[in-house]
Formats: structure tokens, sequence, C-alpha cells
């Protein structure tokens, strides 16, 4: 079997890809596509598709079918979970807790990091189309103005994430002892934020540490 993800590794909608594998005990490689050349995946996808992750599972290219869509995450459920991150008892908790991850949690926390993305990025070519691929989203000048407002976005980060903490004090994982697809998207979520160790969880935020230390070792049984 051969099977790549198409990756950023501090994305939040890979991080949870490549985590659920790994739980599946799935062999896989990756392959790092850069934010400011996304032309390897229109070669890929023939000119349809240029955002990550990208799944190729023997030859078989998995994209997501629009902006809302989990298309990877069902392909990676149907054929390595065997039905454990999408279960259907949860068909509609579910995605209400995946849209609020996706629209309003994450909205604040790659705004954290991408300033130091930005930074990295030395060549001026490669840093202009990372700049314009945000600036085109988010208008002129975002990504200064996210660094000058960190401190108010991270707040308001932590404001969102406070349901999660509670929610973890009293269950091993979101909706109860086993993990599904809304853990392993937080884990994305929390991945991006603290990817390159320029933010970490706070201390009275122990219940998501521990969660996330759980999540980070489980292994599906899968026959």
């Amino acid at each position: 079997m051969s099977l790549t993800v198409y990756q950023m590794a501090y994305s939040p909608f890979c991080i949870p890809i490549t985590a659920a594998l790994r739980a599946c005990g799935v062999e896989f490689t990756t392959h790092e596509i850069p934010n400011w050349d996304r032309s390897e995946l229109l070669r890929l996808t023939d000119g349809a598709y240029y955002q990550v992750p990208v799944l190729v599972h023997d030859g078989h290219v998995v994209i997501e079918s629009s902006g809302e869509s989990e298309d990877v995450a069902h392909y990676v459920d149907k054929h390595f979970a065997g039905g454990r991150l999408f279960p259907e008892r949860l068909d509609g908790l579910q995605s209400i807790v995946i849209e609020f991850l996706s629209d309003d949690l994450e909205l604040q926390t790659f705004r954290l990091l991408d300033p130091y993305t930005r930074d990295k990025i030395t060549d001026p070519i490669a840093r202009g189309l990372y700049l314009r691929h945000k600036e085109r989203k988010f208008g002129r000048g975002c990504v200064d103005q996210w660094r000058r407002d960190a401190a108010a976005i991270r707040a308001e980060a932590d404001r969102l994430l406070a349901r999660f903490e509670t929610t973890l004090h009293h269950s091993p994982f979101i909706f109860g002892d086993a993990p599904v697809y809304s853990d392993f998207l937080l884990y994305g979520i929390l991945g991006n934020l603290t990817y390159g160790g320029h933010h970490a969880l706070c201390p009275d935020q122990s219940a998501l540490s521990a969660w996330s230390e759980r999540l980070a070792g489980i292994r599906f049984q899968v026959n």
C-alpha cells in the first residue's frame, strides 16, 4: 500500500489527518508543500485544487469538495479507522463542534502563529507570495496587525478554549471515553497554536494538556 499526505506541517487541518493515521497504525509518508508555492498540488489535481491536506492512496487523489467539507477525514475514517472518527450516533453533535472549531476557534489561533511563519521566510519572493495569499483574504497589513493584537487574540482564543477545558475535566475525550474527529481537529488547532514553541497552553489549561497527551498516545484496535 502507498499512502502520502501532502501537507504543511503546522496546518491545523493537516495535523488531525496525520494524527488519526498514526492512531490507526497506518504507514504513510508526508510531503511538505511550501505555503507560497502550491504548484505541485495543482499539478497533482490537474489544476483543480491547491489547498492541504491532499491524500494520495494507491494513486487515488483525495481532496476536499468544498470549504466546509471533511472529505479527507471521512476517507481516513472509512478506509483506516473503521468508523471511529465519525460514529453515526454523533452525526449532528459533531457537525456543531467541528463548525465551531473550524470557524470560530481556528480563526483566532492561526493568527498567533502566522507572524512567526512569515518571519522564517527569508526569500523575498516567497515572503511576498505568502503575504499576498494572506492579504487577499484578510486585507493589506493583516499579518503585522495580528502581531500587534496578539494579546487580545490569545485572550479570545483562551475564552473559546475554556468550554473544552471544562468538558475535559469530566471526560477523557470530547464525547466520552474514545476520541472522534472533533478531538483530532482540536488537537490540530492546538498543534498549530504551539508550533515552533512560540506559544504554549496556559497553566490553567491542565485538562487540555492532559487530553493532548492522551490523544497523542492513542492507538486504535482496527481489524
